[in-house]
């Protein structure tokens, strides 16, 4: 999106690809009236259905070393535990968002929350390891519905930078969820096994089932919904795929979450197994982390939103995140000396804490030039990210749990390649207004 576009659309104009006003001359950018007077409550709502994904994850984290050992599993079949959930995220986000362009926002919402449910209590009383890694595939198929939707459910209600501000304000609150998670889930282990961690998963499916059905309103109404069935969804989603600059912030975005999400599945056993901290100790860095993800994102949102342009914040993100993993490379090769705790911790609050500008932006970005099908556009940007999640937290499992290094080099690698998809695909200095396909 251009900067004269983004400086429109902070002034209340039309920019080139926005949705134009229903009949009768309202304007459908800013958020409908009917849904206003539930504001506040659909936004947390929306913050929770985005957070889900990092609560069926980082819950279980402190877990890991325990279900190796309970399951009588390796460390790396273990890790296939949080692949099969990424996996499943990444399907399951594929075939939510064009049902929810086809249908409306709340009925596959509903439905992805139910089987939430059911596979979170199956994973609770699965009896071996090969039958966890299949109740977290079908775990993370349901659960994808939670964060495609809570995106295009943005994309109905804002355009512009207000939606780039509220995607920070989304991530203000789903960022509670890393935080809280891994401390909910070490205290859990103090009380019972990790089996306990699925229930509670189990009980938090149940309360977003019901605040959805008794709260959450449809954002898409009958006018805007696609036609066309499977033929349909498959034009939409040619559409997308010839759009070279959507693309690029789509990789850019899934090589970023290729970065968080090798740190996640990395971590638990570089903190504890190597360095020897307790599952505690490991909760409270892990939310630390996830602390400096908060404010950046809130920094983001609420001071450089409209004053500095979107790339560029997104470009000042990737150099971090970038100059974060050189320098966990190094620590990890002891470049410094002995590596620590606290230089590996270090490193990479660095790069966690940038994420808070990388991801609200590509979002935003991507999202801009989606306005006639947002549930599908998400639904790509999201798998983007599981997919990337998935292949980054198989790579650092192949070399075991005795060195930090695949994690520092998969992560580092993980930056480059979203920085060179920004700059060599998305070319920001020459974006355009996204044109679709004529049929």
């Amino acid at each position: 999106m251009s900067q004269q576009a983004e400086e429109a659309t902070a002034k209340g104009r039309r920019f080139p690809g926005a949705r134009s006003p229903a009949k009768g001359g309202r304007d459908t950018a800013g958020p409908d009236r009917s849904v206003r007077w539930t504001g506040l409550l659909v936004t947390f709502l929306l913050g929770a259905l985005a957070a889900v994904p990092p609560m069926s994850m980082d819950m279980y984290l402190p877990a890991l070393p325990e279900v190796t050992h309970s399951l009588g599993a390796s460390a790396s079949t273990v890790q296939l535990t949080l692949t099969a959930c990424l996996i499943g995220m990444a399907v399951g986000q594929l075939v939510v968002g064009p049902m929810s362009d086809r249908w409306g926002r709340r009925r596959p919402l509903l439905a992805g929350l139910m089987v939430y449910v059911v596979a979170a209590a199956m994973c609770a009383v699965a009896p071996n390891v090969e039958s966890l890694i299949a109740f977290r595939v079908l775990q993370g198929l349901a659960g994808s519905a939670g964060v495609v939707i809570a995106r295009a459910v943005v994309r109905d209600l804002y355009d512009g930078l207000a939606m780039a501000r509220f995607f920070s304000t989304l991530l203000l609150i789903s960022s509670v969820a890393p935080i809280i998670a891994p401390v909910i889930g070490g205290q859990v282990l103090h009380f019972t096994n990790w089996r306990g961690i699925f229930v509670v998963l189990t009980g938090i499916g149940i309360a977003l089932t019901v605040l959805v059905w008794r709260r959450l309103p449809e954002t898409l109404p009958p006018e805007r919904r696609q036609r066309g069935g499977v033929r349909g969804a498959m034009w939409i989603m040619r559409g997308l795929f010839i759009d070279r600059v959507f693309i690029g912030y789509l990789m850019t975005n899934g090589f970023a979450y290729g970065a968080l999400f090798s740190y996640i599945a990395a971590s638990p056993f570089v903190i504890q197994d190597i360095y020897g901290a307790s599952p505690q100790t490991f909760s409270l860095l892990f939310g630390l982390n996830s602390l400096g993800l908060l404010v950046t994102g809130q920094i983001n949102g609420k001071v450089l939103v409209g004053r500095v342009r979107l790339d560029k914040v997104l470009g000042y993100g990737l150099a971090l995140l970038a100059a974060g993993g050189l320098a966990l490379v190094l620590v990890t090769q002891g470049v410094f000396g002995d590596p620590g705790t606290v230089q590996i911790a270090a490193c990479l609050f660095v790069m966690i804490s940038s994420l808070g500008l990388i991801l609200p932006n590509t979002n935003a970005l991507a999202l801009m030039r989606t306005p006639h099908a947002a549930g599908s556009a998400s639904a790509l940007v999201g798998t983007s990210c599981f997919v990337m999640g998935a292949i980054a937290s198989s790579l650092v499992g192949i070399a075991g749990k005795e060195t930090a290094v695949p994690m520092a080099v998969v992560q580092l690698g993980s930056a480059l390649a979203a920085m060179v998809c920004f700059l060599g695909v998305c070319r920001p200095w020459r974006n355009r207004p996204m044109e679709m396909p004529k049929r």
